[in-house]
């Protein structure tokens, strides 16, 4: 039987994404440099949320599939069906990354 971990309250479930190691400038950053860990990762799942106010229609700002930035302090890593994964509160998210639009040429 397969497992999946469901967040309870404000909590997420994100995949560790494994960090581009080809900076823009070309240069390769090879495996156990002295770099930050890894704080990029795809979000899971998404959990039902806090409504302190009952009902207020309080909603989560993330949602499964969504790519996030998160402080190496954050949440707790747990090890589900041989995954590394890492539960947080929505909170501890520093943010979203989301696609811009390429601005046509001539355009400032």
């Amino acid at each position: 039987m397969r497992q999946v971990l469901r967040p309870l309250f404000d909590r997420v479930v994100i995949k560790e994404l494994e960090p581009d190691r080809v900076r823009r400038s070309g240069l390769v950053v090879p495996p156990g440099s002295h770099e930050p860990p890894p704080q990029h990762g795809i979000v899971l799942q998404v959990g039902p949320g806090l409504d302190w106010w009952g009902q207020a229609g309080v909603q989560m700002p993330v949602k499964p599939g969504d790519h996030v930035v998160f402080p190496a302090s954050a949440g707790a890593w747990v090890d589900i069906e041989e995954e590394r994964l890492l539960v947080c509160r929505v909170g501890e998210l520093l943010g979203a990354l989301e696609e811009l639009p390429d601005e046509a040429p001539g355009t400032d």
